[in-house]
């Protein structure tokens, strides 16, 4: 039979005391020091993106409201939500820019898969140890240095309706004379098809460089260990390489779904001064700027980018929720 000792009886007027506690270190100072060096270091960019972004889609948002017209001596009148109506309702305004909302569709759906793989393949490409593999790298990013105006020119010759145009010449030497002079970018069924081919030559070195990047962070032992297991090149790029770059890949592609959104320098050059099918080709911004400068309406202008970039955002949400949902299956 056990016996349980009573507990030692605590003195009179004395209050029982607690065991201690190990004190825990205050990090809300540390924390707030923190807060405050990133606020200071992030300060320049976004005040910059409040200056160059914000701030001018704050004041569209208020000149969409308002018929505004450049060189018109009358002063802003109120429109309230007329000018979004007319874009969707008037045949004269909807026509068109329905138009060019297809149009910048159409673009992103072909550019965003073609110019990501093709970004891909060439930094797979570029990923080897050769003599001179800094001087190809070089080559195929050099298009991204030139500015999209210079390039348009370029193609604009190599695009040339005439005998004379490089592509015509080629093709009439491979033909042995069969081939007449044919209009590429004037044709309503190749002249997307040129803008595309031109955007893709001009920024798939961009995204080879990011992917490229990736791929030197992959660690060589992976390929190594699935070396001898014996899988082929096509298990290691799907099980090996896929895997390590499938962030970067989603940044990339999610990038390029915002520039393909914004293409706009290509076909300005190619309408005006290259002969372009302008409605083939016409593009949401292209519709904004010419109806600004052109039409001299401000205010149907705003309310053209106020739409577009709503729709945009739109998109880039869902497309976001989508990969985030595949990644996490």
């Amino acid at each position: 039979m056990t016996t349980v000792n009573p507990a030692p009886a605590t003195p009179a007027g004395r209050k029982p005391t607690s065991p201690p506690t190990s004190a825990k270190p205050k990090r809300s100072g540390h924390r707030n020091r923190d807060w405050l060096h990133g606020l200071l270091m992030s300060a320049p960019a976004l005040g910059g993106l409040i200056a160059f972004v914000g701030a001018p889609f704050v004041y569209a948002v208020v000149l969409s409201f308002y018929n505004v017209r450049l060189g018109s001596p009358l002063p802003p009148r109120f429109f309230g939500l007329e000018q979004y109506r007319r874009i969707f309702t008037d045949p004269d305004m909807s026509g068109p820019f329905l138009r060019a909302l297809l149009n910048n569709l159409t673009f992103a759906v072909v550019v965003v898969p073609l110019q990501t793989g093709l970004a891909l393949a060439l930094a797979i490409l570029l990923n080897r140890k050769l003599k001179a593999i800094g001087l190809f790298r070089s080559l195929f990013f050099l298009p991204v240095v030139f500015p999209m105006a210079l390039v348009a020119v370029i193609w604009r010759l190599i695009l040339a309706r005439s005998g004379d145009g490089l592509l015509n010449s080629a093709l009439d030497a491979v033909t042995f004379g069969n081939w007449g002079a044919f209009d590429w970018l004037g044709d309503g069924l190749t002249a997307m098809a040129s803008i595309i081919v031109l955007s893709v030559w001009q920024g798939v070195g961009f995204q080879m460089v990011i992917l490229l990047a990736g791929l030197q962070q992959i660690p060589g032992e992976l390929y190594e260990a699935a070396a001898l297991d014996r899988a082929s090149r096509w298990q290691q790029f799907r099980h090996v390489t896929l895997p390590g770059i499938r962030s970067t890949l989603v940044f990339v592609a999610l990038l390029t779904s915002v520039f393909s959104f914004r293409v706009f320098d290509q076909v300005y050059v190619l309408v005006k001064g290259g002969g372009l099918d302008e409605d083939a080709t016409r593009t949401v911004m292209y519709q904004a700027v010419t109806t600004a400068f052109d039409q001299n309406n401000i205010g149907q202008a705003s309310a053209i980018t106020v739409v577009f970039f709503l729709i945009v955002v739109a998109l880039t949400l869902t497309q976001r929720r989508v990969v985030r949902a595949g990644n996490e299956d």
